[in-house]
C-alpha cells in the first residue's frame, strides 16, 4: 500500500512541476512569420527576439503584431491553473495519507488524493483539447510553417503523470479497504 502511495506521490509531484513549467514557458507553438521565427505560450508571444504580453480581456479576438490572441487561451489558462491547484491539493492529501490520525478514520485520504489527481487530469485534458483543437483548426491554417513545441508536450506528459498518480492512489485505497475487510462481498 505504501509503495503505491509513494509511486503516486512521485508521479503527482513530477506532474505538478511539469504543469507549472508548461504554463510558465512560451513554447506551446512555434511558427514562421514574415520570414522570422516566432513562438508563443499561454501568457506571451515572442518574435524577433522580443516578447510581448498577451493582454486580452475575455471575449476579444485581436490580431496584434502578427500574433493571434483568441479567448481560448483564457480557457486553457484557467483549466491549467485549476489542474495545478487540484494536483497540489492531491499532493497534500497524499502526504497526509501516510499519517494515521484517529480524527480522520472516516475520511480516507488516499481515496481523496486519487480523486484530486483524476480531477487534475480532467482539467489538463480539457485545457490541452481546447488548445489543440483551436490551434489545429484555426492557427494551423493561418500559419503555413508551424508546430507544437516543448511546453505543449510537457502539458501532455503532466496529464499522464497526474493520471498515473490517481491510479496509484486508487490502488492504495483498494489495498487498504481489502486489509480492513471492507472489500467487495460475493
Amino acid at each position: 500500500m505504501h509503495s503505491f502511495m509513494g509511486g503516486g506521490l512521485f508521479c503527482a509531484m513530477v506532474g505538478n512541476i511539469l504543469l507549472v513549467v508548461s504554463m510558465a514557458t512560451d513554447y506551446w507553438m512555434q511558427y514562421r512569420l514574415s520570414g522570422s521565427f516566432a513562438h508563443q505560450g499561454l501568457w506571451r508571444y515572442c518574435m524577433s527576439g522580443k516578447c510581448y504580453m498577451q493582454t486580452d480581456s475575455i471575449g476579444e479576438t485581436t490580431h496584434h503584431r502578427g500574433a493571434l490572441k483568441p479567448t481560448y487561451w483564457n480557457a486553457t489558462r484557467a483549466l491549467m491553473i485549476l489542474s495545478g491547484m487540484s494536483c497540489f491539493a492531491g499532493i497534500i492529501a497524499g502526504i497526509l495519507s501516510f499519517a494515521h490520525f484517529s480524527a480522520f478514520e472516516r475520511f480516507n485520504r488516499s481515496f481523496a488524493a486519487g480523486i484530486m489527481f483524476f480531477i487534475s487530469t480532467l482539467f489538463v485534458l480539457l485545457a490541452m483539447a481546447i488548445y489543440t483543437g483551436v490551434t489545429v483548426n484555426f492557427l494551423g491554417k493561418r500559419f503555413g510553417d508551424w508546430r507544437f513545441s516543448w511546453s505543449y508536450i510537457l502539458g501532455w506528459v503532466a496529464l499522464l503523470m497526474t493520471f498515473f498518480a490517481g491510479i496509484f492512489y486508487m490502488c492504495a485505497y483498494r489495498m487498504h479497504e481489502c486489509r480492513r475487510g471492507g472489500g467487495p462481498t460475493r
